[in-house]
Order: C-alpha cells, then sequence, then structure tokens
C-alpha cells in the first residue's frame, strides 16, 4: 500500500459574488477529482489549532501529523533547515520578503503593494540579496538566499517578537506595522535605498513587473526540534515542494527532500514534473508515502486573482492528481490518496484564514458512489469532521475493515 497527500496550498475560499456566489473549488473544471470525490471519503478538518496564526507553517505540520501546539517554534527556523543554516539555540530565524512599496517620500507612508514582487525570480533575487549583504550584514545580522521572494535572516542572540505578515497587511500604510526593534525596522529602511534603484528593479521597471525595492521581516522564531516522520509512523516518506518552509519541514522530520527543475512555487510552476517525481519516488524508489505541495492557488489568493486561482486548481487536477492516479492504477498499486489545503486564502481578504477546510480521502480498493463533490459546502454537509488536524493523517494511514 502506498499513501499520498495532495496539497493544494490555500485552495478554499468564500462565495465570491463575480462566479455567482460560488467558490473557486466549485467553478473549477476539475474532471479527475470530481469522479475521485464519488468514491471517497468527504469531510471538514480543522488544520489550525485554536488560538494561533492560520499560516502554511501551522497548517502543514498538522496535516503531516505534528501538533503545532507542540512541535511549532516559528515558520522561518523551519526555512532555515531547507536553505540549510545550522542555527544555534542562541539564534533566531526571520523570513526576510522582497516586496513591493508604493514611492512616498517618508518610509513609514508607504504601502505594500505586491508581499512577492511580482513573484521575482531566484536568479534576480540573489543579486538583490548581495547587494544588501554588502551594505547590511555584519556580526549579528547574517542573510542568505531563499527561493524566489522568500529569503531568511539570521540574527544572533535575538529575540522572538511579533512582526507583521506583509500579505496580511497589503494595500495598507506601513508605518504601524515596522518592527518595534529599532534595528530591525532601520534595516528594513535602508533597504529600500538600497534596492529602489537596483539595476536589477530598473529592467523590472523597463517592462512593467513590480520591483523588489524592499525588504519585510516577519515570522521570527528558534531552532525547531521536530521528531523522525519514519520513526513516527513506520513509513519512509518523501516532500515535493518548491517552496522552502515545507522542504524545511522534511529535513527537520528526516524525510526526502525531492528537487524538481522548474518547480517555483507560481501559477507557471512544473505540476507534471512533481507528479512524475511523486511516482518515481513510490514505485521506482519504494518509498511508502509522498507530500505533494503545490504553492500556486495560495499565491492567487494573495494576489485577489479569481481566474488564476480557478486556473490552478484546474492545473493541480489534470496536471498532477490525474497523472498520479493514471500512474499509480497502470502500475497495479493499490494507494490512499488524501486531497486537501492547508488553510483557505479568500480572495476577498487576500490572507491567510482559520476556518475548517475540505478534505477528500480516496482508497484505489474501495467503491463507494456518494453524491458529493468536492468542495467547501458539500464537504460540510457529509457530516465527516475532523477537530484536530494532526489527527488526518491517522485517517490515511488507516486501512478500512
Amino acid at each position: 500500500m502506498k499513501y499520498i497527500i495532495v496539497l493544494g496550498d490555500g485552495m478554499a475560499d468564500e462565495p465570491i459574488p463575480s462566479i455567482q456566489g460560488k467558490t473557486p473549488l466549485m467553478v473549477a473544471d476539475t474532471p479527475c477529482i470530481d469522479l475521485l470525490a464519488k468514491k471517497s471519503e468527504l469531510g471538514i478538518v480543522h488544520t489550525i489549532p485554536e488560538g494561533m496564526k492560520p499560516g502554511s507553517d501551522t497548517a502543514n505540520l498538522s496535516v503531516l501529523g505534528y501538533n503545532p501546539e507542540k512541535y511549532y517554534s516559528g515558520r522561518s527556523p523551519l526555512e532555515a533547515l531547507s536553505i540549510g543554516v545550522d542555527m544555534k539555540d542562541t539564534d533566531i530565524a526571520l523570513r526576510c520578503n522582497l516586496v513591493t512599496l508604493s514611492l512616498e517620500e517618508d518610509f513609514e507612508e508607504k504601502t505594500i503593494i505586491d508581499h512577492s514582487a511580482g513573484e521575482i525570480s531566484t536568479e534576480e533575487a540573489k543579486l538583490l540579496i548581495e547587494a544588501l549583504k554588502k551594505e547590511l550584514e555584519d556580526d549579528i545580522y547574517k542573510f542568505y538566499l531563499g527561493t524566489s521572494y522568500r529569503h531568511l535572516t539570521i540574527w544572533e542572540h535575538g529575540k522572538v517578537i511579533d512582526l507583521a505578515q506583509p500579505h496580511d497587511i497589503l494595500g495598507k500604510i506601513i508605518g504601524d506595522y515596522l518592527p518595534k526593534e529599532p534595528a530591525l525596522k532601520n534595516m528594513m529602511k535602508r533597504s529600500y535605498d538600497i534596492l529602489n534603484n537596483h539595476p536589477v528593479n530598473i529592467e523590472r521597471k523597463k517592462k512593467g513587473q513590480n520591483v523588489a525595492n524592499s525588504i519585510w521581516f516577519w515570522g521570527a522564531g528558534t531552532r525547531p526540534a521536530l521528531t523522525s516522520f519514519e520513526e513516527k509512523y513506520g513509513k519512509r516518506g518523501a516532500m515535493i515542494s518548491a517552496v522552502d518552509l515545507l522542504k524545511g519541514i522534511a529535513v527537520g522530520t528526516k524525510m526526502k527532500v525531492v528537487e524538481v527543475e522548474g518547480a517555483n512555487g507560481t501559477l507557471h510552476t512544473n505540476y507534471e514534473g512533481k507528479a512524475r517525481a511523486a511516482l518515481d519516488v513510490l514505485l521506482k524508489e519504494n518509498y511508502d508515502f509522498v507530500y505533494i505541495h503545490v504553492e500556486a492557488p495560495d499565491e492567487m489568493g494573495h494576489q485577489g486573482n479569481t481566474q488564476n486561482k480557478i486556473k490552478a486548481i484546474e492545473y493541480l487536477d489534470y496536471k498532477v492528481i490525474k497523472t498520479v492516479t493514471v500512474g499509480m492504477e497502470e502500475a497495479g498499486v493499490d494507494y490512499r490518496m488524501l486531497i486537501m489545503p492547508d488553510h483557505p486564502t479568500p480572495i476577498k481578504i487576500r490572507t491567510h484564514t482559520d476556518d475548517p477546510v475540505p478534505y477528500l480521502l480516496y482508497d484505489s480498493r474501495v467503491t463507494k458512489n456518494n453524491p458529493y463533490s468536492y468542495n467547501e459546502f458539500d464537504a460540510k454537509n457529509s457530516g465527516n469532521l475532523i477537530l484536530k488536524g494532526y489527527t488526518i493523517i491517522d485517517r490515511l494511514f488507516k486501512n478500512p475493515e
């Protein structure tokens, strides 16, 4: 028996007036998911523990079976694991986004236009991070290249402080959301002077792209302590994702990290490459479990782009899920597959919520014929409710009688 989780980051949503009061999951053309839904268990699951922020960090830990209330020590430390930064116990990791700020003269009067700087490429970001290292790095603060707009700063002998998430304050004046820590606030101000007229951004302006003209610190945390996935579940697992956060969780839990060329966390990621890599891991390398993470629906939610969020879900269906199901069936191998988001990222508010999310649990050996489709409303109407998100993986691994 093989086990698969397909995680469409942020793909749950709320009714949207422009699509007749439906959600992207309801209107997306998803023939493969539709077929599976008729033969599957559907329900809703709370992935975010009460009182915790609804982030991809806490939510994905839950989906993988790690209770965030026990294991969560911050988002950035997990990304540090992926990048290969060996944190000391006295270090604090900070996410260092490259963002697009408006052009008001007073830094504190600027607004965040884009938390991802137009999904800037890693190649361009590398040049900007190098410029920041040259001007800002010292014995206390170190900068590390990540992927696209997602980078890392290590603060030696730092402290965990509350920092605003940039995707939570899109379009808002930043003054009230800047760090209270003077050094962090000063580096953010200086970064604007360093980056705004950098050659990379001059070229981006010419192309009509959003510039990466500032950094934004958030997600402070300490060195994580995660237990081995194989020791916890008795199964060899692999992670397929373009996002350092997910790769970091995999490193921390001693899962295999599978790198896929062209996987970049955007709408135009290499979906088929991820699916084929999953099949290779399961069928050729004989792993028991694979986690396929697709970031695109979440990014489209943050951008407030309804049509592209629908498109991301459709790509997930026919480029990932169809490829995986056809490959497993052709191989004649029994498998159980869980399809779900980690959290909602509603178009209306362009950030995460802690509402429960719909799940679909399919078993290739079981024949069902239920009336439900895979969406937020049918999942709720099914009557299946999982209150503790970190137990859903036990549902996946539990074979039916």
